[in-house]
């Protein structure tokens, strides 16, 4: 099921990690290594994007900072995006955002 976000254009690398930041499973262009340290990364990143809505919801007293569904961290060649425990990484010239964050929402709920 989770491979079918690699026929997404651009998508070169998706993860599955579980709530304590362990690697599931992972397919595309890295190694095993690499995989390990992208979800970790993710999991941190998770962390730390619902502090800070936690945060935003407590200082504007306005609803619908939290849950966060997902983060995205766009670079000039690369963009690294998740939602709930997968994350993936596209290449941004072979590849639309929007159809990428579909999929993961997609694939995240099951």
């Amino acid at each position: 099921m989770l491979k079918r976000i690699l026929a997404v254009d651009g998508v070169v690398v998706v993860a599955r990690f579980r709530d304590d930041g362990q690697l599931v499973e992972g397919y595309g262009m890295l190694d095993e290594e690499n995989m390990v340290r992208l979800v970790k990364f993710a999991h941190g990143y998770k962390r730390l994007t619902q502090s800070h809505a936690d945060q935003l919801s407590m200082f504007t007293q306005q609803r619908g900072w939290t849950p966060p569904r997902g983060w995205v961290v766009r670079g000039n060649r690369m963009t690294a995006c998740s939602m709930g425990n997968l994350v993936c990484l596209m290449r941004n010239d072979e590849g639309r955002l929007n159809e990428v964050l579909a999929e993961l929402d997609d694939l995240s709920h099951y």
